[in-house]
C-alpha cells in the first residue's frame, strides 16, 4: 500500500500522508482544504437527506401539538414538551436513557457501517455542505477558481465577493442561531426578542450572539478541524471498528500497483488506479483514500462518487473505491453480524427497556405530603388535642389544564382543616396547599397515620398519599 510522502523540493506539491494533518502545514498554519465538486449517486441521496433534515430543524419550533410545542426544553421553567408529551424537573433522569440510547444506536451503526452518520446526518456535515459549501460556491466559484481568489491579493474584486460571501454567512449563522434558541424558547417569544431591544431580553441576547459568533467562526474557517481535532465521536470511532466494519474502501487488490491511464496498457502491468487523485481533490478533510481506513474520513463517499465517474471514463468497472469492509477486500468475505454488535444491541435493548418501564411508571400529575416548617406538631391547649402542619405540593405534568380535589380520608377522632379543597392548575404548573390534621386526645396513638386521596375533577386520575402523624409518647 503506497503512503506519498511529505513535500520537498523533490517530490512537489504535497500530497496527504498518514503521518500529518493536511489541514495543517508544516509550521502549525492553517492549510484551507478546497474540496472539488463531485456528482454521482451517494451525493444525491446526501442532499435529499440534508434537505429533509434541515427542513425538520427550522420547522419543528413552529408546530404546535396540544397547545404546546411540539419540542421546548423550558430550562428556567423547568418544563419540557416532547411531541405532545409534558416533563417537569421530576423527569429529567429520563433524559440519562433517551441519551444512552442514542450512543448505543451511533455504537451500533458505527460496528456496522463506520461514520455513515458523520457523512449524512451529523448537524456539522449537514450545514457546512448542505449550506455554507454552496454558498461558497455562488460567490468564489469552483475549487479551482476559490483557490486562485485565495492566493490573490486583496483587491477591489476580493473584497466585494469576500465581503458578500461572509456576510452570507453571518445571516446564516443568526438564522441557525435564533433558530435553535426557539428549542428553548417558545418562538413568539423570539420573534418578540427580535423586534425589541436587546434590554428587554438580555440572557436571549447575550446567547445569540455568542452562539452565533460560534457558528460563524466553525463554518467561516474551523470547519473539517471540529471532525478531526474536537468532536469525541470521531475520536471514540478507532475503538468501535473492527475489519468487518463497512468503511469507505480502496480495494488495493483490484488498484495496485497504480500507474498513469494509457489507452494500450496491458492487464497485467499495473493495477485499475491510474493515480488521478480525483479522490483526494474532492474529500473534504484532504486524506488519500488509498492510504487505507483514517481518523480522518467521516465516510462521505464523496471519492466514491468521483473514482467511479473516472473508472467509467477509462472503461473500467466502478466500485474500486467503494463502501465495504477490510476483510471482504482481502479475503472476499463479509461477516455482518459479530459479538461486538450483539453486545451493543444488547445494551441498547436493556437501556430501551428500563426507558419503557420508568415512562409507563410516571405519573400524569405529581401529589406529595410535606411537613412544613418549624414545630412538628402542636399540643392545643386545653383539649389535649395534637395537631400536625402538611401541605400537598401538586405538579399537573398534562399537557392541559386540570382541576384537582383534595379529600382527605376520614378517621375516627381525626378532623382536616383544607383552605382549598379544588385545585385548578394549568399545564406543568404547581401549587401547595397547607393541610392541617388534628387528633383528639382520646384517639391519639403514636404511629398514627392519615391518607389524602387527590383526583381531577373529571375522575380520570387519582392519587393516595399518606404520612405519619408525630405527637407525645404515650
Amino acid at each position: 500500500m503506497a503512503t506519498p510522502s511529505a513535500p520537498s523540493a523533490k517530490t512537489g506539491p504535497r500530497r496527504p500522508d498518514l503521518d500529518s494533518l493536511y489541514c495543517l502545514n508544516e509550521d502549525g498554519s492553517r492549510n484551507t482544504i478546497h474540496p472539488a465538486d463531485v456528482k454521482g449517486r451517494y451525493q444525491i441521496r446526501k442532499k435529499i437527506i440534508w434537505t429533509i433534515l434541515i427542513a425538520i430543524y427550522v420547522a419543528i419550533p413552529w408546530i404546535d401539538i396540544n397547545g404546546n410545542p411540539a419540542v421546548l426544553f423550558d430550562i428556567p421553567g423547568r418544563n419540557f414538551f416532547l411531541f405532545g408529551a409534558t416533563f417537569n424537573a421530576q423527569d429529567f433522569y429520563l433524559a440519562y436513557f433517551v441519551l444512552t440510547g442514542i450512543g448505543f444506536s451511533l455504537f451500533i451503526v458505527s460496528a456496522l457501517f463506520g461514520r455513515i452518520w458523520c457523512g449524512y446526518s451529523c448537524p456539522h456535515t449537514v450545514f457546512l455542505d448542505g449550506v455554507y459549501r454552496r454558498i461558497e460556491r455562488f460567490f468564489d466559484g469552483n475549487a479551482t477558481q476559490r483557490k486562485k481568489l485565495q492566493a490573490m491579493p486583496w483587491n477591489a474584486q476580493k473584497i466585494a465577493r469576500r465581503g458578500a460571501k461572509w456576510l452570507s454567512f453571518l445571516v446564516v449563522s443568526a438564522v441557525l442561531s435564533h433558530t435553535f434558541l426557539s428549542y428553548f424558547m417558545p418562538v413568539e417569544e423570539v420573534l418578540a426578542a427580535v423586534t425589541h431591544s436587546p434590554a428587554a431580553h438580555p440572557v436571549a441576547f447575550t446567547f445569540i450572539v455568542i452562539f452565533t459568533a460560534i457558528i460563524y467562526f466553525n463554518f467561516t474557517w474551523f470547519r473539517e478541524q471540529l471532525c478531526i481535532v474536537i468532536c469525541p465521536y470521531g475520536r471514540l470511532q478507532g475503538v468501535l471498528y473492527d475489519r468487518d466494519t463497512i468503511n469507505v474502501t480502496y480495494d488495493t487488490n483490484r488498484g495496485e500497483p497504480r500507474g498513469r491511464y494509457t489507452k494500450s496498457r496491458e492487464a497485467d502491468e499495473r493495477g485499475d488506479c491510474i493515480d488521478c487523485q480525483r479522490c483526494i481533490a474532492v474529500c473534504p478533510t484532504g486524506i488519500d483514500i488509498r492510504n487505507g481506513t483514517q481518523l480522518e474520513c467521516i465516510g462521505c463517499a464523496n471519492c466514491i462518487d468521483a473514482c467511479d465517474e473516472v473508472m467509467e471514463k477509462v472503461g473500467q468497472p466502478v466500485g474500486l473505491i467503494r463502501y465495504d469492509s477490510q476483510r471482504a477486500v482481502e479475503e472476499g468475505a463479509r461477516r455482518f453480524l459479530r459479538p461486538r454488535v450483539f453486545f451493543y444491541a444488547f445494551l441498547l435493548l436493556l437501556g430501551a427497556t428500563v426507558l419503557s418501564v420508568a415512562a409507563y411508571r410516571r405519573t400524569p400529575f405529581e401529589s406529595n405530603l410535606v411537613r412544613q416548617q418549624g414545630s412538628p406538631y402542636v399540643v392545643v391547649e386545653g383539649s389535649g388535642a395534637v395537631r400536625n402542619p402538611f401541605f400537598v405540593h401538586l405538579v399537573n405534568k398534562q399537557p392541559r389544564e386540570h382541576t384537582f380535589l383534595l379529600e382527605p380520608v376520614e378517621q375516627a377522632g381525626v378532623t382536616f382543616t383544607v383552605p382549598i379543597r379544588e385545585v385548578k392548575l394549568a399545564s406543568t404548573t404547581d401549587q401547595s396547599v397547607p393541610i392541617f390534621v388534628e387528633v383528639t386526645a382520646d384517639a391519639w396513638q403514636p404511629g398514627m397515620r392519615f391518607q389524602l386521596r387527590v383526583r381531577t375533577a373529571d375522575g380520570t386520575l387519582e392519587r393516595t398519599e399518606e404520612a405519619v402523624l408525630l405527637g407525645p409518647a404515650r
